[in-house]
């Protein structure tokens, strides 16, 4: 029974793509041990050949993602002529959007990384993310397309920056015990803001994990129950002052709560909104 696999993930561009899809594809086998190879700007046979020959010594499969004219084909037959395995992420759908549009495709290397005017609107909106992080100035919270609120550990900077990946600008304040609210958060509309909260166990676990890294003792108030217990039952009072919705974080990924945040605003995985 085969226990590892090497995966050879080739792009004409960065390899996001294929890189994404093998790791997500792999994921279904949680006992197999994988070895990923990411080969991107591979824009020309040459180069390919030598993919494809290393794949026969490495005994690898290749996945494939190449938008370039020629260069699929020529990776499809090359691949089997040396009898590696390749899958081809890209030809399959093109060719079908081509079939059923009349529309050719353009064959553009790179067509969804070129620098467009989107591109330098999540560039701002990381720039935003970390001006307006953790509450450093409430001004920000007016011109958010998104303000998240929540008790320590919640994930609010984090979410932050992924979300700034899908051009949404982002501010985020911690909601400390005894710590006066900031005005702006009740001058903007209730629905550009996220209450962020989580399970009091949870919660002190990965506070008594931060405190240990930080070489300190892990009873501190910081992540005492009682006091935990009380700061998420002041959190829940202030999201329904602020009227917002509310997420629990605590088994969650960022990629999920993203998501449904994302949901709540009606906006696509893009940050755009859904028609």
């Amino acid at each position: 029974m085969v226990k590892k696999i090497t995966v050879y993930a080739v792009s004409d561009s960065l390899g996001d793509t294929a890189i994404k899809l093998a790791r997500a594809i792999m994921a279904q086998f949680p006992n197999l041990t994988v070895n990923y190879i990411k080969f991107p700007f591979c824009n020309d046979e040459k180069k390919i050949s030598e993919i494809v020959n290393e794949a026969v010594d490495s005994n690898a499969i290749i996945i494939f993602s190449l938008g370039g004219k020629g260069l699929a084909k020529f990776m499809t037959s090359y691949s089997k002529s040396q009898n590696v395995p390749s899958f081809d992420l890209m030809t399959p759908i093109i060719d079908y959007i081509q079939e059923k549009t009349g529309q050719e495709p353009s064959g553009e290397v790179g067509a969804v990384h070129r620098l467009n005017e989107n591109y330098f609107n999540r560039i701002s909106a990381v720039e935003f993310a970390v001006l307006y992080d953790d509450g450093k100035d409430p001004k920000g919270f007016l011109e958010a397309d998104l303000v998240l609120v929540g008790v320590s550990r919640t994930s609010k900077t984090p979410l932050s920056l992924f979300l700034a990946n899908r051009n949404l600008k982002v501010a985020n304040y911690p909601l400390v015990q005894n710590a006066t609210i900031p005005n702006e958060l009740f001058q903007i509309d209730h629905k550009k803001i996220v209450g962020l909260t989580t399970d009091p166990d949870v919660l002190i676990r990965i506070r008594q994990e931060r405190l240990i890294s930080y070489g300190l003792s892990p009873d501190a108030a910081y992540s005492d129950m009682k006091n935990i217990e009380k700061e998420l039952s002041e959190a829940d009072a202030m999201f329904k002052k602020l009227d917002c919705i509310v997420i629990n974080t605590a088994h969650r990924s960022i990629e999920e709560t993203a998501a449904l945040i994302l949901q709540s605003l009606k906006l696509d995985d893009e940050g755009q909104p859904i028609k």
